[in-house]
């Protein structure tokens, strides 16, 4: 009987040429997830890692996947970790950007985490740590859409409402905190989640979970039907693509939520335009990249309704254009002009 040929061996996955090449994390530290992105020095993506946040677990978990996902990234990107030049990280909430460090971050409910020491200490690299909506608002100032402008007022509905302000290059913000919580602006009002009777803040009439959770109601009252069939009513599922459907199927319980959230934000925005005179104004966020052109047009005409006519006047407004990178690239472009 002949002799069994043996099993050819499978052949051998090409070894990856490793990148020696300088480059920056940029990391979004998100409320329900949190990216780090390997950028090299023209802000080109090399690679990236992706993991849930899930601040309920807690702060020293939320650490280790934090390190974990920067560590994932380089690997993904092959480059040589000897060349990391610095990591720029961009947080919800208010941070110490002098200490590098995020104070309260209200959806994670993470509070005076050491960001900066823990990075730098595990990367002997520097490390720049911002408010979120501060660094995407840089980054399109420097790199996107508000590339040339004077002062550049970022305004990202979405969970909540957050806003940042560029003038001259510099961020806006306190000597040792973040500033521009435009969401958290008191109005007169009220409803039964507010923290302060008589009070309502801004961005629970704003923002796209404000907008979700009032549609919710509308389908169960037999007002949105085609919303309902889509999302069977669900908060977690009533997101801004399904809602923007809603809008433009005409249904009316939910346009009219929408109209009335952009009249109360043209109000909050109208409030910066007063202070500020901002040359451009950028809009973000799911809803509004829906909605861009709709959702330009309305804000305008309200803020032009609220604001001081002749600082209203000639205000540029644009959409944003690095969407889920704008974090990263604006968190890194902030470090590299510090430094």
């Amino acid at each position: 009987m002949p002799a069994k040929k043996a099993a050819p061996k499978p052949a051998k996955a090409p070894k990856k040429k490793i990148l020696n090449v300088p480059f920056w994390i940029g990391f979004d530290l998100g409320g329900t997830k949190m990216m780090a992105t390997v950028l090299d020095k023209n802000y080109k993506v090399l690679g990236s890692a992706r993991k849930s946040t899930n601040g309920s677990d807690g702060a020293l978990k939320g650490k280790k996947k934090m390190l974990n996902a920067i560590h994932e990234a380089m690997e993904n990107a092959c480059v040589n970790p000897k060349g990391l030049q610095g990591i720029g990280i961009g947080c919800p909430g208010l941070v110490n950007p002098e200490k590098g460090i995020l104070v309260f971050a209200p959806n994670l409910g993470w509070r005076n985490l050491p960001l900066r020491k823990i990075l730098e200490t595990e990367f002997h690299q520097p490390v720049a740590v911002l408010n979120d909506v501060d660094a995407g608002t840089y980054g399109e100032y420097v790199l996107g859409a508000g590339k040339g402008a004077r002062s550049l007022l970022g305004v990202f509905p979405g969970t909540g409402v957050g806003a940042g302000f560029v003038y001259d290059g510099k961020l806006v913000m306190g000597k040792t905190i973040s500033a521009m919580e435009l969401g958290n602006v008191m109005l007169p009002g009220t409803h039964l989640g507010s923290t302060e009777f008589g009070a309502v803040i801004l961005e629970d009439l704003t923002s796209r979970l404000a907008l979700a959770a009032n549609a919710g109601v509308a389908c169960y009252r037999g007002q949105a039907p085609e919303l309902d069939r889509k999302t069977q009513g669900s908060l977690r599922d009533i997101r801004s693509k399904a809602l923007a459907a809603s809008f433009r199927g005409g249904e009316e319980a939910t346009m009219i939520l929408f109209r009335n959230s952009v009249r109360y934000l043209g109000m909050g925005v109208a409030m910066i335009v007063n202070l500020f005179a901002p040359d451009q104004i950028t809009l973000g966020g799911g809803l509004v990249e829906e909605l861009p052109g709709l959702y330009i047009q309305l804000l305008k005409e309200e803020v032009e309704r609220y604001a001081i006519p002749e600082l209203a006047k000639g205000i540029k407004y644009t959409i944003a254009k690095l969407g889920g990178q704008a974090v990263a690239a604006g968190s890194v472009a902030w470090l590299r002009n510090q430094v």
